[in-house]
Parts: C-alpha cells; structure tokens; sequence
C-alpha cells in the first residue's frame, strides 16, 4: 500500500508519501507546499489541489490520510485550514484513493504513544520509524505521521492501539535508543 499523507494549511500544506508493505515502511517522498507567495486563497486553493494532483499521478497511492481539523479559538484560522482540507479531500476522491482521516490526537498517540506529543516528538519518531538521517520539515512530518497512523489503523495486526511497549516489542528494529 502507498499512502500520501497531508497536513493542510494555507500557508504550509505538508505531504509525505509511504509505501507499507508486511509491516515494513519506506519513506518515497515528502516536502512542502509553500504557499506564503500567493496572494489570494482561491490561489492558494489551487495551487493545493494541483500539486497533490501531480503527487498523486506520479506515486501512484492507494490510500490518502489527511488530519482532521484542530478546533482552537481562532475561528478564521480554522475555516482556512477546513479550506486546505477540503481541495485535499477533493483531489483524493478524484483520483479514487482511499481516505482515512485522523485527529492530531490519534496520529501523535499512534506515532509516540502519547495523544498530548509535541510536534518535535512526532518529527522524531517518524524520522526513528522511516529510518531517515536528514532533516524532516514539521509540516512534513506531520503529514508522514498521519500516513503512518493510517498504515497502522489499516493494518489489524499492528500494536497501532495498543501501548508504545507494545509497538516497541513488534518492531524493534525501529526502535533507536
């Protein structure tokens, strides 16, 4: 299975793209959809839609994993982020993949074993979990851990709902001390 993984946003849309096979991952790609230089949101809009359309052409997923929103006390910032969300979702659908939608809770928890997980502890773990050496932009993991948590809770035999023990125990292989 391939999944393109994406944190949305109308500033930064993250993506990472994975390919889980026999309870192995491997990183194929991941980066950032900087979108600071447009000026309007249906530009921005746009610019979202096209490059995860061309992600998809090229990689070729199966399965597409996006963040559900985070409901803060902004309210505009919100509504912007469901804006990202929803030409995320749109370009899925177009191109027929399948869609799992995770809060950032159970991604982190799925991830790190703990819902409450910082941004830099994702970032950690994804780089431990795809075995990459290089430096991962946060939106980019972001985006590589909502892919992983969808491999996870696709995959029934994974420990994804069980404790970090238990994860370690299946995969220490993975592990990094």
């Amino acid at each position: 299975m391939i999944i393109l993984g994406v944190d949305p946003g109308t500033i930064k849309t993250g993506y990472g793209i994975v390919k889980y096979d026999q309870k192995e991952l491997r990183l194929l790609h991941f980066g950032i959809i900087n979108l600071a230089k447009e000026k309007t949101i249906p530009d921005k809009l746009s610019n979202i839609y096209a490059e995860l359309s061309n992600l998809i052409r090229k990689y070729k997923p199966t399965d597409f994993s996006i963040e559900t929103t985070f409901f803060g006390k902004n309210v505009q910032s919100a509504l912007k982020v469901g804006y990202a969300r929803g030409v995320s979702l749109l370009a899925a659908v177009q191109h027929q993949l399948f869609i799992g939608e995770y809060s950032p809770r159970e991604i982190k928890k799925s991830i790190v074993g703990t819902g409450a997980a910082s941004k830099e502890q994702v970032n950690y773990m994804v780089k431990t979990l795809l075995n990459v050496r290089n430096e991962i932009p946060l939106d980019a993991s972001d985006a590589l851990g909502a892919a992983i948590c969808h491999a996870f809770r696709k995959d029934k035999q994974t420990p994804s709902s069980k404790s970090w023990k238990a994860f370690a125990e299946a995969f220490p292989e993975r592990i990094v001390e």
